[in-house]
This record gives structure tokens, C-alpha cells and sequence, in this order.
């Protein structure tokens, strides 16, 4: 347990009547907080990739930047806070902002020290933020913070945040939630279909909306930049390897044919195999038809297609039609999932609309999947984000992840929605074919 006595020597409280508090008793500061994380630079992507790293808050230059960190309580009352910080220009004066209370505080030391903050009321149970600004600088930067540190009542209870041995990577990314859709029995299915709608301001950068996860690989839209957005799809080798150079040759997953405007290449990292992406810019709003065919092909090989349709487009359009060898089977283990690819983005709420699932066997009837399993990945296993949300609103799924609200279901929860019971029409005959 860290203990601080003491007296802040800058105090500054949004709430007048309180403007003169002195801290005089005993801090607790007993819990430790790793900013690495947990925070995040929420006016700027690029100062956010500068300045927070795994072990700490570092090349803090501007005034300008706001540094947010979260951690979940189930409990209210006081909350102690420290931070162990320095400022080697010399220096400067920061300001805390916690439980709607302000606090503006001197920093003097030029080697590491943990100093008292304050003591912060808060009201409500649930994800509380500490903000921080720099105010006043002597030399070019403000300071560097390594810990955070809590006590008080408002901790007494289960407090949750990124913990030091939990990867912080996936930790600033957020939870990936899933929707596992129960299919009919004993059928062989040779098409699924899916239609994705994402509502308007939830369309953020890093967010992938998943529309037509299989047991081999994944098909939906992603948000990649300001100015870029992707319909991707992908098909994992059949050699477990993060690295796809490191993929034997007979293993490699084949690009049959691509529609117009296809990039195709490889992917690795979360497994390796061959990958398709066509630029475009989807529009949050609007709802977009995915269709997946999947069926045995030659020499023990499964041949894999993807076709989009965009209402703005009118027309069904082929993505990329892979072969994955040594496998032999129609499509199976039928999923959607919305992850945050990007730590930068990983405090801001993103949510998608999975709606009207349908599968085509291989004696031409069309089945409508109107149930799924909720789940999450590890990082809401383990507790290390609880902002995490699955449910159904009016006859479609959806998927919610990361902004920190409060809201919570949980894993392994049943979900049913109401079935529409008009399959899609779908002249499969028409659909756009390639060239080998």
C-alpha cells in the first residue's frame, strides 16, 4: 500500500464551495494503474501512437493535448489519486479533472515522484475518467507520468482496468464481440447470406464490422483511415503460422479470380493466408448484402466466393473466389464480430446491425437463422474491458464494443430475433462470374 500526508500545494476546484480543500489525512493510493493501458490522447490519433507507450506517457509537448484514462468501479464515495511523474524541463503545471472536480497541480521534480493529486468525489457507480492538461511548461515538454494511483471508497469495491500483465495492444483496442448463429441440422450449405447496417456516428476508424465469419476465414467492412474504407475478405491457410512467407507452397491458399477494382495479396499476424480487399466508401445508414459460397472442389480442396451488394451500386459484385487445399467440406461455424483494429480508437463506441441471415443447402432450400450466442474475445473474458455489448433491436442482432459505456450482457448470452420469413432472391446464375 502507497501512502501519501500532505497538503496540495495547487488547488483548484470546479466547485467554488470547495475551492480551499486541503488534504491533511491519510491518502490511500493502494491501487496502480499502468497509463500504457489505459489512457488515451482523445484530441489527436497521431500525439495518442506519440506519446503513449507501455511504459508510460511520454513526449508530452502541447498544451493542446487532453489525456484520458478509464478504469470501472461498482462502488462510490472518495476517490484518492496520485501520480508518479516528472518534468525534466522544468516546471509545470497540470490539471486533473476526475468525478466533475478539478484540481491543477505543480510539478517541481525532475527525476520520478509520486505525488499527491487529491481527493475526488464520485457520485455514480460504473467508468470514470481522469483527464489531464497541461496547462503551464518551461522547456518543451510537460512531463512524464508512469503510474496512476488510486484509493479511497470509490475503490473499496471490484475496481476494473487494463491490468500490467494483460496485453496492452489488445488492451487499447477493446473487446471483440462475436454472434455464433445456430444452423440447422444435418444440411450441407453451400451459400450464407447477411445484411449489415451500421448506424450513423458509430462508423469509427480501426472498426470491422464482420458480416460473413466461416470456419476458414471471414468476409465484411471495415473503416481504415479518414478517407478509406474496405470490403474485405479472407481465407486462412490451412498451415497454422502467423508469418505467410514461412507457408509451404502446397498449403498456400489460391486466388481463383477477382472482381474489378480487387486488391489481393496475403495477410499474417492473426494467422496467415490469402486475403482480398476492394476499396469503397460505404456510408453509414445504409445496409449492405453480403453473399458467401463455399463447396468442395478438386484434389481435396475447398473453393471459397465472396460477392457484395451496395444499394447505391444496384448490383451484386464479386470480391475474390479463393481455393483452400487440403480441406474438403461446405460451410460451416457461420459467425459475425465487430473488433477495433486500432489502440488509437479504442475509447470511442462503434456499433453494427446484423440483420436477415439466411443459408442455401445443396438440395436448394433456403434456412433463416434466427438465433445466436453472444461471446466475447479474451480481453472481455478476462475483465480487462467491460464495454461490451450484444443484443437485438426490432428483427436484427447487433454488436456494440469500446467507448467505455456501461452497458454490459453477458458472455455466452441466448439471443433470438424475430424472423422475417422472405429468403432473399438471389438468381444465383446471374451472379457475376471471373476468370481463372
Amino acid at each position: 500500500m502507497f501512502v501519501l500526508i500532505g497538503i496540495c500545494t495547487i488547488a483548484c476546484n470546479s466547485d467554488k464551495s470547495k475551492s480551499n480543500l486541503k488534504i491533511e489525512d491519510v491518502v490511500n493510493l493502494s491501487k496502480v494503474i499502468l497509463p500504457g493501458g489505459n489512457s488515451w490522447v482523445i484530441n489527436s490519433t497521431e500525439q495518442d501512437a506519440a506519446m503513449i507507450h507501455d511504459n508510460g506517457i511520454r513526449n508530452w509537448t502541447s498544451l493542446d493535448d487532453v489525456i484520458r484514462t478509464y478504469f470501472h468501479t461498482n462502488t462510490i464515495g472518495e476517490l484518492h489519486l496520485g501520480l508518479t511523474i516528472k518534468s525534466e524541463d522544468g516546471p509545470s503545471t497540470i490539471r486533473v479533472t476526475a468525478g466533475g472536480t478539478t484540481k491543477d497541480i505543480a510539478i517541481t521534480n525532475t527525476a520520478y515522484k509520486t505525488i499527491e493529486v487529491g481527493i475526488f468525489n464520485i457520485a455514480t457507480s460504473g467508468y470514470q475518467p481522469i483527464e489531464i492538461q497541461g496547462l503551464k511548461k518551461t522547456g518543451a515538454h510537460i512531463a512524464d507520468i508512469s503510474k496512476i494511483h488510486l484509493g479511497g471508497s470509490a475503490t473499496d469495491g471490484e475496481i476494473s482496468f487494463v491490468p500490467n500483465d494483460f496485453s496492452f495492444h489488445f488492451g487499447r483496442r477493446g473487446p471483440s464481440v462475436h454472434l455464433t448463429y445456430q444452423m440447422p441440422k444435418n444440411k450441407d450449405i453451400t451459400y450464407f447470406y447477411n445484411e449489415v447496417t451500421v448506424p450513423q456516428g458509430e462508423d469509427q476508424i480501426g472498426s470491422f464490422f464482420m458480416a460473413n465469419g466461416f470456419g476458414e476465414g471471414y468476409f465484411g467492412m471495415q473503416v481504415n483511415s479518414d478517407t478509406e474504407r474496405r470490403i474485405l475478405f479472407s481465407v486462412w491457410s490451412p498451415f497454422v503460422t502467423d508469418d505467410p512467407s514461412t507457408i509451404p507452397d502446397n498449403y498456400r491458399v489460391r486466388m481463383l479470380g477477382k472482381g474489378e477494382g480487387v486488391t489481393d495479396g496475403n495477410f499474417g499476424g492473426e494467422g496467415s493466408g490469402g486475403q482480398s480487399y476492394k476499396v469503397f466508401n460505404w456510408k453509414p445508414g445504409n445496409t449492405y448484402k453480403f453473399l458467401l459460397k463455399g463447396e468442395p472442389s478438386v484434389n481435396n480442396s475447398t473453393d471459397y466466393t465472396a460477392y457484395f451488394y451496395a444499394p447505391e451500386e444496384n448490383e451484386w459484385q464479386l470480391i475474390a473466389s479463393f481455393r483452400r487445399p487440403y480441406t474438403t467440406t461446405h460451410l460451416k461455424r457461420f459467425h459475425s464480430f465487430l473488433e477495433n483494429f486500432s489502440p488509437q480508437t479504442g475509447y470511442i463506441s462503434r456499433k453494427g446491425k446484423y440483420a436477415n441471415q439466411w443459408v442455401f443447402d445443396t438440395e436448394g432450400t433456403w434456412h433463416e437463422l434466427t438465433s445466436a450466442m453472444f461471446t466475447g474475445d479474451i480481453t472481455a473474458k478476462n475483465k480487462a474491458r467491460l464495454d461490451y455489448e450484444g443484443g437485438v433491436e426490432e428483427n436484427s442482432f447487433y454488436l456494440r464494443n469500446c467507448g467505455f459505456f456501461n452497458a454490459n450482457t453477458v458472455i455466452g448470452s441466448q439471443l433470438s430475433r424475430t424472423p422475417n420469413g422472405i429468403h432473399p432472391n438471389i438468381d444465383f446464375s446471374t451472379l457475376p462470374g471471373f476468370t481463372p
